[in-house]
């Protein structure tokens, strides 16, 4: 903030305190300029430096009737424009260290037991086992694992209850894991 806008601030927070809304709104304006060139020589072009001048004008919000007019306006402000970098700064590392961005999935990981067993179904025998279930239990089976339905949507266009739907593929399962010489689990 060079001294021309430091006193420019100045003014402007005094008007904004005794109650005029245009001084305050230039101030902000000013505010949230420097808070994100601020920010941005310290981080680099971040994503979040709009939270910084956020917070930052947040917290000037709440603190405007704490500022003494007979003291300078930079030290006042940079205080807290620090004070919420960190803030913001902490938080995102925080966030970045536990989750992941919804642009970056992980991928399934697969072992060679199960790149083997997907490359060994025989759909001929897999379509053998399921017509020889009971109709039912054929249609509650085909329409949750192939037309990918939800259970509510098949109790529904059924007329079963969501619970005797999932008892029913529960059981289809556990024939088609049988005719198929699979283990139980």
């Amino acid at each position: 903030m060079t001294s021309q806008q430091e006193q420019r601030a100045t003014t402007l927070i005094m008007r904004g305190q005794q109650g005029d809304p245009v001084a305050y709104a230039e101030l902000l304006t000013l505010l949230a300029a420097t808070a994100r060139q601020y920010a941005r020589n310290r981080l680099g072009d971040v994503p979040w430096l709009d939270d910084i001048a956020q917070e930052t004008l947040l917290t000037v919000h709440a603190a405007r009737r704490t500022y003494d007019p007979k003291r300078p306006f930079a030290p006042w402000f940079y205080a807290i424009l620090s004070s919420r970098l960190i803030d913001v700064l902490r938080k995102e590392r925080r966030i970045s260290s536990r989750e992941l961005g919804t642009d970056v999935l992980p991928e399934a990981a697969m072992s060679a037991n199960s790149i083997q067993e997907e490359s060994d179904i025989d759909q001929g025998r897999v379509q053998a086992a399921l017509d020889a279930l009971p109709v039912r239990q054929r249609e509650i089976v085909s329409a949750l694992k192939l037309r990918d339905e939800s259970v509510k949507e098949v109790s529904q266009r059924l007329g079963m209850s969501e619970s005797a739907v999932k008892v029913a593929a529960h059981r289809g399962y556990r024939a088609l894991r049988r005719l198929l010489g699979k283990r139980e689990p």
